[in-house]
């Protein structure tokens, strides 16, 4: 743990605006979750907290939410030896089944900094896309059971605080540790980790520990998926401060831990500190346009992250083609394949490279009785092209308006989830 002399609020070049935007310098603020032994919602507030986050100032922005009779207590411990912070949340009703509409309109109400309200919503909607998924019902029927509870709340809207307090610009994560064995939940007897937290954690780098610890919880898995930009080993920076947030109880193979390190990152120097990632190319000169669309559908349907062509002159004057395919590591051998199988190339060259990928959720709208994807991102909702173009094609609207239409539908249909939310909460069904 290290002892500021004062509480910080960001960088002199990367202070938040008014609005709580972060400044347009060079300097980044840096947060990164080491997940070694996995992460829940009170260990990441216990991690920042320990890091240097001022306390009375988190309760202070905690304070503004309209949920009475919880305390936040604050304690040194030992995990393993190694000196923590846990974040206990007291009181409140642990029985109150709560909606995600409710939910929302609970942290928009509060008027709480921008980022703040920003990230923990994004970490309750990703929470309510899962639950939707898990019992098939809409996202706006999804009832939240521990995850609905004050002190779950209150971790989620805590780490968001905490983040802001510490002037935090990006989140960035280790590959994250789960246990084995079977969990007890609201819902019974489940496999650990949980089915939620296996589906928030689509797409994270993640490995088992032969622990029957619930190590990584719904809450800390939806923490990462919402907030993290990237995940992998610590990132290109200046280390300025350090904690751990403690578990509940000890672990005899490895303190019950989550680390955070926080430190500065000047922009003009950011390479090398995104996911590791691959670009495979070849240089085509003799393969038609339908081979070439039909290598780029094959290398994404076979795991790439993107691929793409590009017109070049080849040897002797000859017009040509290269084609490109971004991938992981673990798709390196099959994307060679495929690329030989749908070309016809005779080699392909490999270059490392790294991505920075924002994080984004998804929903639907419905425009003229169809259904429209939308992807979410901070900031932006953007529609998917195909769904458009079938309603364009279908009703003779111009395309650009049955985008616009869409957005404005979203932006509505999420306004009124707050409002329905507040109303809900003023007025309580028997």
């Amino acid at each position: 743990m290290t002892d500021p002399p004062s509480p910080v609020t960001g960088s002199p070049e990367s202070e938040p605006t008014d609005d709580g935007s972060a400044g347009t310098g060079p300097t980044r603020t840096i947060a990164w979750f080491h997940c070694f032994a996995g992460i829940a919602g009170d260990m990441a507030l216990g991690s920042l907290i320990d890091a240097g986050a001022d306390v009375d100032e988190i309760r202070t922005l905690l304070a503004r939410l309209s949920l009475p009779g919880w305390e936040l207590q604050i304690e040194e411990s030992l995990r393993g030896g190694v000196a923590c912070t846990r974040a206990l949340v007291r009181g409140g009703d642990d029985v109150v089944v709560r909606t995600h509409a409710h939910i929302a309109g609970l942290i928009s109400d509060a008027a709480l900094p921008a980022r703040v309200t920003d990230r923990a919503l994004a970490v309750f909607r990703r929470l309510a896309e899962v639950e939707s998924a898990l019992h098939r019902r809409p996202v706006e029927q999804v009832h939240f059971h521990e995850v609905g509870g004050h002190d779950a709340i209150i971790d989620i809207v805590g780490t968001a605080a905490a983040l802001e307090v510490l002037g935090v610009d990006e989140v960035t994560a280790s590959s994250v540790a789960t246990g084995t064995g079977t969990v007890r939940t609201s819902h019974g007897l489940l496999p650990n980790p949980s089915p939620a937290a296996v589906r928030l954690l689509q797409g994270i780098p993640t490995y088992g520990r032969a622990t029957r610890v619930e190590l990584t919880t719904p809450t800390g898995a939806a923490l990462l998926a919402a907030l993290s930009t990237s995940f992998g080993p610590l990132p290109t920076m200046v280390v300025t401060r350090s904690g751990f947030g403690g578990g509940t109880g000890e672990i005899d193979e490895l303190p019950n831990c989550t680390q955070v390190v926080i430190g500065e990152r000047d922009e003009r120097d950011a390479i090398g500190s995104g996911q590791p990632a691959w670009v495979l190319e070849t240089n085509l000169d003799d393969v038609t346009g339908e081979q070439l669309g039909y290598a780029v559908s094959a290398a994404l349907d076979g795991g790439a992250f993107d691929a793409w062509v590009s017109p070049v002159t080849m040897k002797k004057g000859r017009p040509g083609h290269i084609l490109h395919v971004l991938t992981d590591a673990a798709h390196l051998d099959t994307l060679r394949h495929v690329m030989h199988t749908t070309t016809g190339t005779f080699g392909v060259r490999a270059t490392a490279a790294e991505r920075w990928p924002a994080a984004r959720t998804f929903d639907e709208v419905v425009i003229d009785g169809k259904v429209v994807r939308m992807k979410i991102g901070y900031g932006r909702a953007k529609p998917e092209f195909e769904d458009i173009a079938l309603i364009a094609t279908a009703t003779g609207i111009a395309v650009h308006e049955v985008a616009s239409r869409a957005e404005e539908a979203w932006r509505l249909a999420q306004r009124r989830a707050a409002t329905d939310a507040v109303d809900g909460y003023e007025q309580p069904q028997a």
